[in-house]
């Protein structure tokens, strides 16, 4: 998501020339789950003052992105970033970027239950 190349494929990313990340798109029920209690967790799992990297995997396609659907959750991203940096839980500021989200392409076959299919 965020590039701007049609249907690319994962090497295509990887050149980092497509400005695309490699994202998960989560759908929730909001009675079930709210969207603060997502961001949570996403702030939770990663770290946002990366630029261009999460863990060993550098490059373009690995920063640290929201992708909002519409301008409340907007808000509350950006609510969300701005109460983490203030926290000062990290000495770096959050790297973190929040984009319109436009069209999600779905991974290769061979990328579908990564961890599942690659234990280690």
């Amino acid at each position: 998501m965020g590039g701007h190349l049609e249907n690319p494929s994962y090497e295509d990313v990887c050149t980092n020339k497509t400005g695309h990340a490699e994202v998960v798109q989560i759908v929730f029920d909001p009675q079930e789950i709210g969207y603060k209690e997502l961001l949570d967790k996403f702030w939770e799992i990663h770290d946002p003052t990366q630029i261009n990297r999460q863990g060993v995997d550098i490059g373009t396609q690995y920063r640290s992105a929201i992708f909002y659907h519409n301008e409340k959750q907007k808000e509350i991203a950006e609510e969300s970033k701005a109460d983490l940096n203030n926290s000062n839980r990290y000495k770096n500021k959050i790297a973190t970027e929040i984009t319109k989200a436009d069209t999600f392409y779905k991974a290769e076959e061979y990328h579908q239950k990564y961890l599942q299919k690659n234990s280690q």
